[in-house]
């Protein structure tokens, strides 16, 4: 499977089911903000930025699977990522209604 494959040229998000959408960059938005938030030097308004920013990207990230193929290497990081979900449980139900 191709990047075009997935997106077409034309395209800036897919709509799931659920009516979440998931937006082309949403990946490497993330990549970059795990970056910020797990350099120790960042300044402390960079890392609250990027710890929001990583919060509002976890719906779409965890509805494209990429933990379930992906591990998150960072210990803070990876608590960051699974306590999300186990505490969101409507953000991952059909129309964010009930639980999972």
């Amino acid at each position: 499977m191709r990047p075009q494959d997935m997106m077409p040229d034309g395209l800036d998000h897919v709509e799931l089911d659920n009516g979440l959408a998931i937006r082309k960059g949403t990946f490497a938005a993330f990549l970059t903000n795990a970056r910020i938030w797990c350099d120790p030097q960042a300044m402390p308004a960079a890392r609250a930025a990027a710890e929001q920013d990583i919060i509002e990207l976890l719906p779409a990230l965890h509805a494209a699977h990429t933990f379930d193929v992906l591990t998150v290497r960072d210990p803070a990081l990876r608590k960051l990522v699974t306590n999300f979900r186990s505490s969101n449980p409507r953000v991952f139900s059909p129309k964010g209604e009930g639980t999972p």
